[in-house]
Parts: C-alpha cells; sequence; structure tokens
C-alpha cells in the first residue's frame, strides 16, 4: 500500500525548530530573501521602485537614492508597525501553516508567549492575505458547488415540552449563515458567505467560466444553474454518488471547516466566517503542497499585500 503523501518525508520540509534557531540576522535575511524574491532578495524601494537603496544603521532601516524614502522590511506589508521579533513573525508563519485544521489564537498566542489580542490579530492578517489569493479566480472544467450552514445555534430547553422546532425562522437567532463553496476538481477552489444558498447563483455565474460542467445535489437552490451551465445533480438523499455526478470534493472542504470549527475554534463569528473559509479554502487547495512550501507561500502573500485596513489598530478601534 502506498504511503500518504503528508505521512512521506517529502511532505515535512519545514523544522520549528531551525526557525527558533536563527539569530536576528539570519531571519532579517530570510524576510529579504521573501519579501525581495523578485529582485534576488535585495532591498529596493516600495515608493518608487528604485533599486539603488542604502542599508542605514537603525534597526536594518532602508533609504532609497532616488526618493529618500525611508522603509523597512514590513514597510507598506501586512506586518507593517510591528512590535513582534521578525523571528517571532516567522515563527507565527510556520505554527500557523502547519495546523491542518487551523490554529487557535489562544494556543498560538502560548506558543510564542504574547498577549491572546496580539495573536488573534495576527493569525487574521495571515487568514487576509491567503484570502486575497482568490481574489480574482475564475474556475472552469468539472466544478462541484455545495453549501453548508453555519452558526446561529439555538439551545434546546431542557424539559422536552419547552423545546421548540429550531428549523422554523421564528426559532432562530438570525446569526445563521450559509458558505457556498465552488470547487474544481483537481483544482482551486472558492468560498463565499451569504444568507442562503439562493443568492449565491450571481457569485456563481461571475465565477464558473462558461463551458463548465457543474456538479451539485439536490437541493432546489441549484436549479438556476441549468440555464447557465451543463448541471448534473445527484440526490443524496438516495446516494451519494450517481455515476460521476457527485459532490465530494466540496463535501471535503465542508469536512475541514467543520473540524476547524469544533475542534480548534469552538466558535467561529458570523462577522469573520468568511475569513475562516478562505483560509481552510487556501488549506484543502495546497494539502499535497510540503509545509516548508506552504510557508513559502503564506510569508510571500503576507509581504505581498499591503497594510490591512481591517486590522491594523483593531483593537484600538475596539476601546474607543
Amino acid at each position: 500500500m502506498a504511503q500518504h503523501f503528508l505521512l512521506s518525508k517529502e511532505a515535512r520540509t519545514l523544522s520549528l525548530a531551525k526557525v527558533m534557531r536563527l539569530s536576528d540576522a539570519e531571519a532579517f535575511e530570510t524576510f529579504k530573501r521573501i519579501r525581495w524574491a523578485d529582485n534576488g532578495g535585495e532591498a529596493y524601494c516600495p515608493k518608487c521602485g528604485g533599486t539603488r537603496v542604502y542599508s542605514l544603521t537603525d534597526n536594518g532601516r532602508f533609504k532609497c537614492a532616488a526618493c529618500l524614502h525611508k522603509f523597512s522590511v514590513t514597510s507598506g506589508t501586512i506586518f507593517a508597525s510591528r512590535k513582534m521579533s521578525i523571528r517571532n513573525l516567522l515563527a507565527a508563519i510556520a505554527i500557523f501553516v502547519n495546523g491542518a485544521k487551523g490554529m487557535s489564537a489562544l494556543q498560538l498566542s502560548r506558543d510564542l508567549d504574547c498577549q491572546y489580542k496580539t495573536a488573534f490579530v495576527l493569525a487574521h492578517k495571515l487568514r487576509e492575505a491567503m484570502g486575497a489569493e482568490l481574489k480574482d479566480r475564475k474556475l472552469s472544467g468539472h466544478v462541484e458547488v455545495d453549501g453548508a450552514y453555519f452558526g446561529g445555534y439555538v439551545k434546546p430547553e431542557n424539559r422536552k415540552e419547552d423545546r421548540k422546532d429550531r428549523r422554523l425562522k421564528e426559532n432562530q437567532t438570525g446569526k445563521r449563515r450559509v458558505v457556498v463553496i465552488v470547487r474544481e476538481r483537481g483544482g482551486k477552489s472558492y468560498p463565499e458567505v451569504f444568507r442562503s444558498e439562493d443568492q449565491s447563483v450571481e457569485m456563481i455565474r461571475s465565477r464558473v467560466e462558461a463551458g463548465t460542467t457543474v456538479y451539485a445535489d439536490e437541493a432546489s437552490s441549484w436549479d438556476a444553474l441549468h440555464g447557465s451551465y451543463d448541471t448534473k445533480r445527484v440526490n443524496h438523499s438516495i446516494n451519494f454518488k450517481d455515476e460521476d455526478a457527485c459532490t465530494n470534493q466540496a463535501e471535503s472542504y465542508f469536512s475541514r471547516l467543520r473540524r476547524a470549527e469544533i475542534g480548534t475554534h469552538h466558535l467561529i463569528s458570523g462577522r469573520y466566517l468568511v475569513a475562516y473559509a478562505r483560509e481552510m479554502a487556501w488549506r484543502e487547495d495546497n494539502r499535497r503542497v510540503s509545509n516548508g512550501e506552504q510557508f513559502l507561500m503564506a510569508a510571500g502573500a503576507a509581504l505581498a499585500h499591503p497594510v490591512s485596513r481591517q486590522w491594523k489598530g483593531y483593537w484600538q478601534r475596539r476601546a474607543a
């Protein structure tokens, strides 16, 4: 029997111990190589793009010879205005990508010995950078579509006679949301969050190219897709697969997202559900990539991402 990829040596190319043993200078050079990989690891000005830059003696900063702009290795990135050391940032990325079902802010704060608030914002910044890769994604070929509901849990009453039918709208909290996943077979994914599956049809049409074969279950929400695509359906009340009609790849994605909610985070706010949904899409799409490559991909995405308008100063705004 062939060994599963995740159990093989090829899947383990990153050592957290090695990251933590980096000196400050080595961590700085690693950040430089990742951020400016398109220039051979040599710094250039993020403002004007000039390649003639000088190293300043204060805290590893640079100065552009053309526009005189001063910048650091994290200036203009999602890590701008950081207080955490560069080595700890590298360790945080390594810890984050190694979590197959995600990484809770509480565990990250313990591993890095930092405040929970710091770990919470840092994890969400990484999710934002990962999710940015999906921004302009289009899907084609053979695409599976499915939806799953999250949040809005209503605790049942203790006594049976006091319990209400939680399926009825009047007995729900109004916080329940559906994550709709559009996933290529053997390819990429795109998730989005809606109040109901019906609302996702226009998103699907904008993301899935014409001529695509779409696979969906028996839910009436997907009836509208027949007019736009060659749509094949499977009735899950009868079977899980009908010839080549199935949504197993979509279900695989939801399995990972469910386990992230139940086993890692325990509670995901509807306000940030889309961030977790996109994180799990990134993890699911790169599940056959070694953890070392995932580390470089996540770090590269974070250093290529501009300053986060949502997460920079998050706790200061909430305290205001």
